[in-house]
């Protein structure tokens, strides 16, 4: 049973990508560019998973998770940043602020698919392994 992934990312290129490796796992990806669109596509479509960026128009990413934990219906997505902030203060300013992990980019291709697959339930992750990096 495949996963339903909300990838908030206003970086086109990031985008593809993301959806290209995900797809590729037979996931189901929803999309977004911008923060608001993010939040009121994760209240619809109510994802197993949401990718976020931090540095978007209209809601950063930190707005993004402040909101969603503030919703009831919303408040136990697991959400994970995916950001160029790499030191090592950014991941705890990302956890602190709510995020269940942290991802920086540039994205390993080799390395990305499970490391996001690790956030899904077990009965959302496919039964064959992601290539070994």
């Amino acid at each position: 049973m495949p996963a339903r992934i909300l990838v908030i990312e206003d970086n086109r290129a990031n985008l593809d990508l993301v959806r290209y490796l995900l797809e590729f796992r037979g996931h189901e990806i929803l999309e977004a560019d911008d923060g608001e669109r993010g939040v009121a596509l994760a209240r619809e479509k109510m994802p197993d998973l949401v990718i976020c960026d931090l540095q978007m128009p209209l809601l950063n990413g930190y707005e993004v998770v402040e909101r969603l934990r503030a919703a009831p219906e919303t408040a136990r997505l697991v959400v994970v940043a995916l950001t160029a902030f790499s030191m090592p203060h950014d991941r705890d300013k990302v956890l602190r602020a709510g995020f269940d992990g942290y991802l920086s980019k540039p994205i390993d291709p080799e390395t990305f698919i499970g490391s996001i697959e690790a956030y899904l339930p077990a009965v959302k992750r496919p039964a064959i392994p992601p290539p070994a990096g």
